[in-house]
C-alpha cells in the first residue's frame, strides 16, 4: 500500500534529475525586515532586490533610517514603510501590524535586528543594567515574535521568523555576561516557538566580528587583529555574509525550523589554538 503523503509526480522529475529551484520567491510579500543601522540594511537591501515588500523598524535613530529608506527607494525602485519605537511598547506592535495592513500583501517573513551591545564592565554590572539588556535583547523582540508570529500563523502560506543572535550567546567569551546571556535566551527562544507553531518556522543567525555592527569599531582600532594573525579566521565578516543566511531562512518552501546559523568564519570554534 503506498503512503497518501508519497508524491509521485515530484519522484518522477526527480528520476529525470530535474530539481525545482524557484528564484525570488519573496517577490511581492511583505517581509517585516527590521533594523536600519548595523547589520539590518544588507538584509533590506537583498530582500528589495528581490521584489519583497518592506515594513522596517528603528528604535531612535530616524535621520539613519530615513537614509536607508531614500537609499533603497533610488537603487531598487522600492518604497519602505519605517516604523518607530521600542519593541516591547505595545504601540509600537501596533505600528507593525498597520504598516503591514498597509502593504495589503501576505506577510511571509519576521527578521527581528533588534539589540543592545550592553557594554557594561563587570565590576559596574548591576540590576538595573542586566534588566535594560534584557528588555533590549530577549523581551522586545520574543514579543513582536509572538504577535506577528500568531499572524503567519492562521495564514494558509505560514511564514517564517529569523532573530538575530550573537557567536556569544553558543561560546563562551570574557566580559560578555550583560549581552551573551539574554541572546542566548533568545537563540532558545527560537526552539521553543518553532515547536509552538505549525505554519511559522522560526530559526536563528549568530554572526561573529563583522565589518558592520557593533563589532565595527572593535575591528577598525585593531583589537581583533589577533583572530586573523592566529589564522583562526581568513577575513572578518561582512554584512552581506549575515544578510545571506537571513534570506536562506526566510525561503518560503524551506524544510528548516528551530536551528541556529553562527556566521563568524569559524571564529568561535578556532580562536583559542596557537
Amino acid at each position: 500500500m503506498t503512503s497518501p503523503h508519497w508524491d509521485e509526480i515530484r519522484t518522477e522529475e526527480y528520476r529525470r534529475f530535474r530539481f525545482n529551484f524557484p528564484e525570488k520567491t519573496l517577490a511581492g510579500k511583505t517581509v517585516v525586515a527590521g533594523g536600519t543601522g548595523g547589520l539590518g540594511p544588507a538584509t533590506v537591501s537583498l530582500l528589495a532586490r528581490e521584489g519583497a515588500q518592506l515594513v522596517v523598524g528603528y528604535r531612535a535613530n530616524r535621520a539613519r533610517a530615513e537614509e536607508l529608506q531614500t537609499a533603497i527607494e533610488e537603487d531598487f525602485n522600492r518604497k519602505i514603510l519605517l516604523v518607530p519605537g521600542d519593541l516591547a511598547r505595545l504601540e509600537t506592535k501596533r505600528n507593525y501590524a498597520a504598516a503591514i495592513e498597509e502593504l495589503r500583501a501576505p506577510l511571509a517573513g519576521v527578521v527581528i535586528f533588534a539589540g543592545d551591545p550592553a557594554r557594561v564592565t563587570f565590576e559596574k554590572l548591576d540590576r538595573d543594567a542586566l534588566l535594560a539588556s534584557l528588555e533590549a535583547n530577549y523581551v522586545g523582540p520574543v514579543l513582536l515574535a509572538r504577535e506577528l508570529g500568531e499572524v503567519m500563523e492562521r495564514s494558509p502560506q505560514g511564514g517564517s521568523i529569523v532573530f538575530l543572535g550573537t557567536m556569544q550567546a553558543l561560546s563562551v567569551f570574557p566580559s560578555s555576561l550583560n549581552y551573551a546571556a539574554p541572546k542566548a535566551a533568545l537563540v532558545h527562544a527560537a526552539k521553543i516557538l518553532a515547536q509552538q507553531w505549525s505554519h511559522v518556522r522560526v530559526n536563528a543567525v549568530a554572526p561573529g566580528a563583522t565589518l558592520a555592527g557593533m563589532a565595527a569599531a572593535s575591528i577598525q582600532s585593531g583589537k581583533y587583529d589577533t583572530h586573523i594573525d592566529s589564522g583562526a579566521i581568513e577575513r572578518f565578516g561582512y554584512p552581506e555574509d549575515v544578510a545571506r543566511a537571513v534570506r536562506f531562512f526566510l525561503e518560503p518552501d524551506n524544510y528548516i525550523t528551530g536551528q541556529v546559523i553562527v556566521v563568524d568564519g569559524g571564529l568561535s570554534l578556532r580562536r583559542l589554538r596557537g
